[in-house]
């Protein structure tokens, strides 16, 4: 059946028409079983509430904004943003929920974007990617009291809800391993260090150094950009160092790394050994499968939803702050297989 209407639906489960809205949108003042009922006729008919209808009745517009602070050319290239969205956008159509996408590479961006993104009645919640220090947009959002979940530790989190994942922590298994397997110039390709993200994964490796006792040697810490050509460039400035191991704060910076030494006619993992971090598909290089840290980045999107839509419809309340689980992934490239 088509074109159906509120009161066909009230009609066929014997129920009032305001029965049947207060069902579609969710309203708790319902009994379970009228509730049920209403459902499965909803469900064999494939009824569909208007869109227009439906936000009248709830005052609520159905639509989440990702706002994520970069270029869109950093937004393609980075295998990590379409993997997020991929798991929001999933959230969202479960959900029932449109998603609109905001990418804010430039303070103009900004001037135009949240003003429009903070006016009542256009966004029901907003999901923010964790930007760098000095970054506006969180705390303008903030400010907006609309729903807001951030997508990574931000740099001040009180009254803040959060997704992260604990980035010291696994930063520090990924250097353990490569302790544990005996090498002893063990460098890094740290991430940004005006980024949250960036700032922890070198904690972590500096932490492991320290409590196996091993000196921190500056020269052997580089910095990157998250890029394949930032990890290339650090690459080549610690290749003067002589590492035999390298931890790179992303597969990303890995696969640009791995080329430099490639390029400077040494080997993978024989002259040096390498751990990356995201597990992302794009973990291999060269046919060397890489050795990294696996974070749910898709389950990450999901769960930055369900933890936004909990907070539309039961109040912001005290702050959210979930802390999802990482795993070291074994492969070649920390030629593990070699040394055991």
């Amino acid at each position: 059946m088509t074109n159906l209407t509120l009161e066909d639906i009230a009609k066929k489960t014997g129920v009032s028409r305001s029965t049947v809205s207060r069902v579609i949108n969710g309203h708790p003042n319902v009994r379970e079983d009228v509730r049920r009922r209403v459902l499965k006729v909803v469900k064999s008919t494939g009824y569909h509430p208007n869109a227009a209808a439906r936000t009248l009745a709830s005052q609520r517009s159905w639509m989440i904004g990702l706002v994520l602070p970069h270029s869109v050319s950093f937004f393609f290239t980075d295998p990590y943003y379409p993997h997020l969205t991929q798991g929001i956008a999933q959230a969202c159509n479960q959900h029932d929920y449109t998603l609109a996408l905001f990418l804010v590479g430039t303070k103009e961006d900004e001037e135009k974007i949240y003003p429009r993104m903070s006016r009542k009645g256009l966004l029901d919640g907003v999901i923010v990617q964790s930007g760098h220090h000095g970054d506006q947009s969180i705390d303008r959002l903030a400010n907006s009291n609309i729903p807001l979940v951030i997508a990574g530790r931000p740099f001040h989190a009180n009254g803040l809800s959060y997704i992260d994942i604990d980035n010291v922590a696994a930063s520090y298994n990924a250097v353990n391993h490569l302790i544990q397997l005996g090498y002893e110039r063990i460098g890094t390709i740290a991430g940004p260090a005006n980024s949250t993200v960036g700032i922890d994964r070198k904690e972590g490796y500096l932490k492991a150094l320290k409590e196996r006792g091993r000196a921190v040697d500056e020269c052997l810490i580089s910095e990157g950009d998250f890029t394949e050509a930032g990890g290339h460039r650090a690459m080549q400035q610690l290749l003067a160092a002589k590492p035999d191991a390298v931890f790179a704060a992303s597969d990303i910076m890995a696969i640009g790394a791995m080329r430099a030494v490639r390029e400077a006619g040494l080997r993978i993992p024989d002259d040096v050994a390498f751990v990356g971090f995201d597990d992302l598909p794009n973990a291999t290089y060269a046919g060397i499968k890489l050795t990294t840290i696996r974070q749910p980045v898709h389950q990450f999107g999901i769960t930055a939803v369900e933890t936004l839509i909990e907070m539309i419809e039961n109040g912001l309340g005290p702050a959210r702050r979930i802390i999802m689980e990482t795993e070291l992934i074994v492969r070649d490239s920390c030629g593990a297989k070699r040394r055991t």
